[in-house]
């Protein structure tokens, strides 16, 4: 092995990097709340990261406009497939490594969209910080004139774990499609577990592990992550089984799909063997982020508008000043829950409701036997003009 321990950090960064990795090793519990090395921040937040799910909206939209429940699903998965480039390993291509995202402050906002091109609709993006211990960011995307909609949430757990970090992702996501019918096809998503990897290295880059699982009433599609290991295998591949739900009749098709999650993949079984089922090296489509408040300005909790100085500080490579800024907005939510407490009040959520258990997620997660059996959910108020009509 060639490469130096450390050899990925900036000389003036080593000493902190060595001891924030002692740190973490020594760690036994939730990692997620720790205090990164500067030059390691992303200057984005967490709460922009839904954005993700809806870089290629033409997929997200061709959804909609599937007439059979096969075709359907088919294209749910190729959507699904097709959002994780974006979220597990564009930070490498952009900014030479994984970054740890800005943990967003309890209430934080973000309001994007995708505009209407060659008539697939505009889709709308509400993202809000529902809880900041532990991190849990709830989101909404919408594009009404297909009739699509994705509603969920996510927080992480992490630990350490030989030399890499590993994170499980708690939380899940229901998309909807409404049909000329007038009948709602639903469609449970849960999500991957990460492994963090080349930390020693200073370099950090995610592969995805184990399994996700996309299921409706009509099939069941479990996807199957593998990563690069010592002596075989490709980084970033996977194999998802796409077959009829238990009960939906004979009818439906089955098929393999495999290939590697951020370039392409294709059918490798069932009757469109040998075809090729998706491919995301081309151009992705950023979302616009627009302001919430009237007139489309943006507001003190709006993501970009909180975090300006930290995000324009790590861009300028002037940690000292990023520090200072976050530390600002930090000691600014320690207040404020103190006076909560003071007050014996809490913080009102602005566009979601909380349960205690999801049916949805219970219904069609015991037709794939999904772990954990249950889980809670954020309800969206529907109180923000998701436009696309």
């Amino acid at each position: 092995m060639t490469e130096q321990a450390g050899e990925g950090v900036p000389v003036a960064q080593r000493s902190s990097w060595t001891t924030f990795m002692k740190t973490i090793a020594s760690v036994s519990g939730d990692l997620s709340t720790m205090t990164c090395p500067p030059f390691i921040l992303s200057p984005v937040s967490l709460t922009e990261f839904p954005a993700y799910w809806c870089e290629h909206p033409e997929l997200f939209s061709a959804i909609g406009v599937q007439t059979t429940e096969e075709d359907r699903t088919l294209a749910v998965v190729k959507w699904f497939i097709s959002t994780l480039k974006g979220q597990y390993t564009s930070r490498n291509e952009s900014m030479g490594s994984e970054k740890k995202p800005l943990n967003p402050v309890l209430g934080e906002l973000f309001y994007g969209m995708w505009p209407d091109i060659n008539g697939r609709g505009q889709t709308d993006l509400l993202v809000e910080q529902v809880s900041h211990h532990p991190p849990i960011t709830a989101y909404a995307i919408e594009n009404k004139s297909k009739g699509v909609k994705l509603v969920g949430h996510n927080a992480q757990k992490t630990s350490f774990s030989g030399g890499s970090i590993i994170v499980k992702q708690i939380g899940h996501a229901t998309l909807t499609v409404k049909l000329p019918s007038g009948e709602v096809s639903e469609y449970l998503i849960t999500l991957p577990r990460l492994r963090i990897d080349g930390l020693w290295y200073g370099a950090p880059y995610i592969e995805l592990a184990e399994s996700s699982w996309i299921i409706s009433k009509h099939y069941v599609c479990s996807i199957d992550y593998k990563g690069k290991g010592y002596f075989s295998g490709k980084s970033h591949s996977f194999k998802a089984t796409l077959s009829p739900a238990p009960g939906s009749g004979g009818t439906l098709g089955s098929h393999v799909i495999e290939g590697t999650w951020h370039t392409t993949s294709k059918f490798s079984s069932g009757r469109k063997s040998g075809l090729d089922f998706h491919n995301v090296t081309g151009p992705k489509e950023e979302v616009t982020a627009i302001g919430g408040e009237p007139a489309n300005e943006m507001g003190p909790y709006e993501t970009r508008e909180l975090w300006k100085l930290v995000a324009k500080g790590i861009r300028e490579g002037d940690f000292d000043a990023a520090s200072r800024e976050k530390t600002k907005i930090e000691n600014d939510q320690r207040q404020k829950r103190k006076q909560e407490q003071t007050a014996g009040t809490s913080w009102s959520l602005k566009h979601f409701d909380h349960e205690d258990s999801d049916p949805t997620y219970e219904r069609l997660g015991r037709i794939g036997k999904v772990n954990p059996a249950s889980e809670d959910m954020y309800v969206f108020k529907e109180n923000w003009p998701l436009t696309s009509a």
